[in-house]
């Protein structure tokens, strides 16, 4: 389980960081507390990190859970996409709000197979047992 761990921890501090990077937009763009609008550049490392909340309520879950009842280095392996994925959102959706598709998928994708991964498992582990 130290993969489980070691991605948990990454997703944690990326969002950290993250939200370390929206608090200095705020100082660089002028939009003062508690305004999450004001200027665009500002609202997309905002957007960033909200939306990033938004999965990590569903990532950390639910690979929690699928690792409970797969190999814990490949649902790792998956939640290493989802990190991979975050960064490439905020590198795209800063620098232009339509480049951050690939980072996107690259997040929602592993989010949906963990869940998947998660619900087949619970499912597979209450079937009786001869």
């Amino acid at each position: 389980m130290v993969w489980i761990n070691l991605v948990t921890l990454c997703a944690l501090i990326e969002y950290f960081v993250f939200a370390f990077l929206v608090g200095r937009a705020r100082v660089r763009y002028g939009v003062h507390a508690p305004a999450t609008n004001g200027h665009a550049v500002f609202e997309r490392y905002f957007r960033v990190q909200q939306n990033t909340l938004e999965l990590l309520i569903l990532f950390v879950p639910a690979l929690w859970i699928s690792a409970q009842y797969w190999d814990p280095r490949i649902i790792a392996a998956i939640g290493a996409v989802y990190v991979i994925g975050r960064i490439l959102y905020f590198r795209g959706y800063v620098s232009a709000p339509a480049a951050r598709h690939n980072g996107f998928l690259l997040s929602i994708i592993p989010v949906a197979l963990l869940l998947l991964a998660g619900a087949a498992g619970v499912a597979i582990a209450l079937l009786p047992h001869s």
